[in-house]
């Protein structure tokens, strides 16, 4: 298993099938909220029709929340259109083993209509439709995301019929960059970076975090879908790593009261010759930038109200979203300044943008996908970059990111910003997600609410 090459060739897939050694072939798609929803087929059925012929899945999967429950509102309504299929194009630049699930490859796969068109609303393509763009430009992105969760001692099983109360947490104080505070955690973490190296990804550094049971794995960056595509078997992969295992894991932004689970997105432009773009003779606060660098992060400025529900597409993301949880909400970018939501780090050919602003229950693709469109926006308008924020940017007199999923809903429907980038199906798609994801919170009955008024009110 360890020898496995990726991604695997399909000569190779058709021979370890024949010989018996893989069994089976998930084939699976992202979903609005960045899982991988699919099926698994065997693995001589995928070599001889899925391979050239795709396999059908119900449309529901791209319009559907959380629960999976899906209906109106979304560009596709799934009880119209008679809960039809799509079809799952496999693309084979993803096949590859899965060491934590012997006898079977996965593969992610585009969603298509049945005439072939690509389903213009899924986070796949709407990442690759923000990837075109930049082509157009003769630009790549490269990105890398550093992606947080927390640790659980009970098992998934356990933690539901605890109705998730009640739970320990994997280590019992503050680990950030401890050593021998995560002593314990150590064998798991060492067997998820062992096994996401067998599967193709490759682990640069790992560390403990604030919250008990919080830990960082960090990959090496790459072109942004790859970057995307690892990210979302990472999360399966850990899930189903630790549930092996007898435990449980959380990627929610917020899970208490605690510091909550980032996902901070590193990214640069290069030419498709492989010439980083970021890097130029800029002064002052702009030293060591290019032109091109200074619009780009003046389109995140310009954009990141607007763009938030693409970062944070849940009611719980507004948590970590708020004043005195270590995470951004003031609109500012600053060097090496992790209190603002677009830190400029790194120089030369390793200077990035850091996009603070997603927390661990955002979707990949349309994080990236954000990020590229606001930066083009940024790009196509030459807009000025106003001065970086020096100091602590959580006290500052600042525009403010959006303090709720109802407002993030509102400015994203009401984008100009939006609506070039990503076109006006899109735009109604994820906002009819957000809509369905306020309609059940708004339909729950909290424990706050029963604590605060059961006996007093």
């Amino acid at each position: 298993m360890s020898g496995a090459p990726f991604p695997l060739p399909v000569e190779r897939l058709r021979a370890e099938v024949a010989a018996g050694r893989i069994d089976n072939v998930i084939v699976a798609v992202p979903d609005l909220q960045g899982r991988l929803q699919g099926s698994r087929l065997d693995g001589e059925h995928f070599c001889e029709r899925v391979l050239d012929d795709g396999f059908a899945a119900c449309v529901y999967l791209l319009a559907a929340d959380v629960e999976m429950n899906t209906g109106p509102g979304y560009a596709v309504d799934p009880w119209a259109a008679g809960f039809g299929d799509l079809t799952l194009t496999p693309d084979l630049r993803t096949l590859r083993e899965l060491p934590w699930d012997p006898g079977t490859a996965l593969v992610i796969a585009d969603a298509r209509w049945p005439d072939g068109q690509p389903v213009g609303f899924a986070p796949r393509q709407v990442l690759r439709t923000q990837l075109d763009r930049l082509a157009e430009r003769g630009l790549v992105a490269y990105a890398g995301t550093e992606l947080e969760f927390i640790l659980f001692r009970e098992s998934f099983q356990e933690a539901y019929d605890r109705d998730f109360r009640g739970l320990r947490t994997a280590t019992r104080h503050n680990v950030d960059y401890s050593i021998a505070g995560v002593t314990e955690i150590d064998p798991l973490v060492r067997r998820i970076r062992r096994e996401m190296r067998q599967a193709g990804l490759r682990p640069e550094s790992a560390r403990g975090e604030v919250h008990p049971g919080q830990y960082e794995i960090v990959f090496r960056y790459a072109d942004a879908l790859t970057t995307c595509d690892n990210h979302a078997l990472y999360k399966t992969g850990v899930r189903q790593i630790v549930a092996q295992e007898g435990l449980a894991v959380t990627f929610m932004a917020k899970y208490d009261e605690g510091e909550g689970n980032s996902c901070h997105v590193h990214l640069s432009l290069r030419h498709v010759d492989g010439t980083p773009v970021f890097a130029g003779d800029g002064t002052g606060d702009r030293a060591g930038m290019s032109p091109l660098m200074a619009h780009f992060v003046a389109g995140q400025l310009a954009g990141l109200r607007e763009l938030t529900l693409l970062q944070a597409p849940n009611v719980n993301s507004y948590k970590r979203l708020a004043p005195g949880a270590f995470a951004p909400t003031g609109v500012a970018w600053g060097r090496d300044n992790r209190t603002c939501p677009i830190r400029v780090v790194g120089d030369g050919e390793s200077l990035r943008i850091e996009h603070r602003v997603a927390g661990g229950d955002a979707n990949p693709y349309t994080v990236v996908a954000a990020i590229v469109a606001a930066g083009l926006y940024g790009i196509e308008r030459k807009l000025p970059l106003p001065p970086a924020q020096v100091g602590n940017a959580f006290g500052a007199d600042l525009p403010r990111l959006p303090g709720s999923l109802a407002e993030a809903v509102q400015l994203w429907e009401g984008s100009a910003i939006a609506r070039d980038a990503f076109g006006a199906e899109v735009v109604t798609h994820y906002a009819a997600a957000a809509r369905a994801e306020l309609a059940e919170f708004d339909r729950a009955v909290t424990d706050w609410e029963r604590r605060r008024g059961f006996e007093r009110l």
